[in-house]
């Protein structure tokens, strides 16, 4: 499937999955949907997660009035404030000397200086991203178009950077880091070493996945060096997917993949000469296996740079300032959680670049969650830090810091965790932050602010309110050129609260069925995911709706609703976040089943027609439904679910539940194998066999069980599939009609 393809199937899933794609198990999608969905509309944006991933397919001019962006193969610069359009790349720019037609871009990048555009096309997937292809250099005073990495593999080149003179550019190709001379076409090769399993410059399967890390390499700020990540995982032991359809005979697809329990990849961090030679290795203190480093920067001069480490348990993380030239590492920061400390809370899109410096080097923005909400705090290189946000709220992400203004943007809602809004704060940290989002706007809103502060390309939508666009002036969120659109949709959604037999309120959704009478009983489905992945319940277009539903489910009969358990990543405080430690399958499970138990008690709910279903981790908690809980939950549809939670990859499953080296019970408690016997309703699972992700082996632990207790179910594996079971001719069709003839079938419509 190439990848506009790939990319329309997410954005379907995403919007029948009430704003959070299903695939993935471990990604933070709520912000890249709303962004993209932003994007799409204002007409800025092809294939989906360009920008959302990369920050490349659309750019901000330096002072920030104007913007780059690629419209019909061709880019072009905007005024955000007039309209004025100007083609700086046509069509017939882009034509290679040899060639009768313009190459395609995938991705473009600007130099500092705006003389040079690096261009991305004929583009490979690497796990979840086309991060794989090849680049083109634009040279706007010669008016010039080459390729580059000559010799090397066509669409093998990643991250292609330009230095910050502009004098060379630096790319990785088969785990090794080159650099290429722009004047006279030398490359040279900075790292030999690298091969399938020995990574320079970008990182391994879990690295992608639990920590959004993809870019291993910065370039200096002379422009003299190179820091870059060397992950070492040739210890690591391959899960093998069996493909039996695409030859005659059958072949293994090895994976990378360290299971929970299992020994990560060894990490180090080098710095290495732009020209070549030796290479400089940071000696951070600890085991190089049993720690992460997840977060890498240059300071703002040469010769030091700044990284963060997390121990295994990702429950300690520390700051050191490295030097460069003899590796020395100084601790500068250091914090513990009882939990977990999540470093994928503080920036959008599972991108963990950059460093937010103030003061010209001397201080930066951090954020912590040490007392017990999500806040932005300064610190320095000497330790010292400043509290900036202050109050019983989290913030959601830090958008810009206004260094000359005084003032940090930043996302969040302080009084209902289902929304996002615009938010500025002082820097000295002694005024309470304002709200710059508009009343009108009742929903959630996503802003893309321009580097001077003064405008932001603003998205907004709700349950009622389609997705729409606009150009802001701030603070003032004045609409230039035409606003958005707020005329409310007929699609109808109610949010409720709901107070558990524990004493815990639950924000939720419901659909009710078209022409409801409430002196009727109606069936229930209940949509759920359960882990600190993502949240379902927000106030978000798309929401309440279920496009694996062939139909409409109103106009059925049924009622749906969602409920937010405890562990979801809403902004309700750490206590609501991590409460779930060490109790994934147990705490989310009891708190949607003591919602289920209240929402029952409703005159027009149906208490023997009540059904769940979800995918990834909402199939697990599916499962753990139906299996704990079988006097509540009748019938149930899991998709790509986790069977035993030691099958999956250690960086998420032992955030989350602890090291099981040491205490594997919480591991055995909250996994749907470990309650099989329970079953008493109706069961359809869905797996791929191709799931790089939540391997295929779940599905056959799962099997053996219900078959040793004599479970009847209803499976159906679909051949080389991966988590998001989208490729493949007919796919789609096929799992939404299986989907809703199960449900019907099992959990019949109307009101009775």
């Amino acid at each position: 499937m190439n990848s506009k393809n790939y990319s329309s199937c997410i954005i379907q899933t995403a919007i029948r999955n009430n704003g959070s794609i299903e695939s993935p198990r471990s990604w933070h999608v709520i912000s890249k949907l709303r962004v993209c969905l932003m994007l799409l509309t204002l007409g800025l944006m092809t294939p989906f997660f360009s920008y959302a991933q990369f920050r490349q397919e659309f750019q901000w001019t330096p002072d920030g009035y104007s913007y780059y962006a690629l419209a019909n193969n061709e880019i072009i610069k905007k005024d955000a404030r007039t309209g004025a359009t100007e083609v700086l790349l046509s069509k017939s720019m882009l034509v290679p000397a040899g060639a009768t037609s313009p190459i395609a871009i995938r991705r473009f990048l600007f130099s500092e200086d705006r003389t040079k555009v690096l261009i991305m096309n004929n583009t490979k997937r690497v796990w979840r991203y086309d991060t794989q292809g090849d680049y083109f250099l634009y040279d706007i005073p010669s008016k010039s178009l080459r390729k580059l990495g000559h010799g090397l593999p066509s669409s093998s080149l990643m991250y292609a950077k330009l230095s910050p003179d502009g004098s060379k550019v630096a790319y990785v190709s088969g785990h090794n880091i080159y650099t290429e001379d722009l004047q006279s076409g030398a490359i040279s090769r900075l790292t030999t070493d690298g091969s399938a399993r020995m990574i320079n410059g970008t990182f391994d399967w879990v690295y992608e996945e639990e920590f959004g890390c993809r870019d291993g390499f910065r370039w200096s700020p002379d422009s003299k060096k190179i820091a870059y990540w060397q992950i070492d995982a040739t210890r690591i032991r391959n899960y093998l997917m069996l493909n039996n359809t695409d030859s005659l005979y059958s072949f293994t697809i090895p994976v990378e993949y360290p299971k929970a329990g299992e020994d990560p990849s060894a990490c180090k961090v080098g710095v290495v000469s732009a020209t070549g030679g030796s290479t400089t290795w940071m000696k951070v203190p600890g085991d190089a296996v049993q720690h992460y480093i997840p977060r890498m920067e240059w300071t703002r001069g040469s010769e030091q740079i700044i990284l963060q480490q997390l121990n295994r348990k990702q429950n300690e993380s520390t700051i050191y300032v490295c030097n460069t030239a003899n590796g020395l590492a100084k601790s500068i920061y250091k914090e513990t959680d009882a939990a977990w400390i999540d470093i994928k809370s503080r920036w959008n899109d599972d991108d963990p670049q950059g460093w937010d410096w103030l003061k010209d080097g001397k201080s930066f923005i951090w954020v912590s969650e040490k007392d017990g909400w999500r806040h932005i705090y300064t610190l320095d290189l000497a330790a010292k830090e400043k509290l900036i946000t202050n109050g019983d709220y989290d913030v959601n992400s830090v958008l810009l810091t206004d260094e000359q203004a005084g003032y940090i943007y930043f996302e969040a809602s302080p009084t209902n965790a289902t929304q996002s809004y615009l938010y500025r704060v002082a820097m000295s940290g002694k005024k309470k932050a304002e709200r710059i989002t508009p009343a009108a706007f009742a929903g959630s809103s996503s802003y893309r602010l321009s580097p001077n502060g003064k405008l932001a390309f603003h998205s907004f939508s709700s349950t009622s309110v389609r997705p729409g666009s606009e150009i802001v002036s701030l603070p003032d969120h004045k609409a230039i050129g035409q606003p958005i659109d707020l005329s409310a949709d007929n699609h109808a959604v109610e949010f409720f609260k709901v107070t558990t037999a524990d004493g815990v309120t639950l924000d939720g959704w419901m659909v009710k069925p078209s022409n409801f009478d409430a002196t009727k009983k109606y069936p229930v489905l209940f949509y759920v995911y359960g882990e600190p992945a993502g949240q379902t319940v927000t106030d978000t277009y798309g929401t309440g709706m279920n496009r694996l539903y062939d139909g409409n489910m109103a106009d059925d009969g049924y009622i749906y609703i969602s409920v937010e358990n405890r562990g979801a990543p809403a902004p309700r405080g750490r206590e609501w976040r991590k409460s779930i430690y060490k109790h994934i399958g147990t705490l989310n499970i009891r708190d949607q089943a003591m919602a289920a138990k209240e929402i029952l008690k409703w005159p027009f709910v149906d208490a023997d027609r009540i059904a769940v279903w979800g995918w990834s981790g909402g199939g697990s908690s599916t499962l753990n439904l139906l299996f704990q809980y079988p006097e509540i939950y009748k019938t149930g549809i899991a998709i790509a679910a986790v069977g035993n939670q030691l099958t999956y990859d250690n960086i998420y499953q032992e955030r989350y539940m602890g090291n099981p080296r040491e205490d594997k019970q919480p591991f055995i408690d909250g996994s749907p194998i470990t309650h099989v016997k329970n079953l008493q309703g109706n069961l359809l699972y869905i797996h791929g066999t191709g799931d790089d992700n939540v391997h295929y082996q779940n599905a056959e632990l799962l099997i053996n069980e219900l078959i040793k207790y004599d479970k009847q179910f209803e499976m159906m594996s679909y051949p080389n599939r991966t988590h998001s079971i989208s490729e493949g001719e007919g796919t789609g069709k096929h799992l939404s009609g299986l989907f809703t003839k199960y449900l019907r079938e099992h959990c019949a419509p109307g009101g009775r």
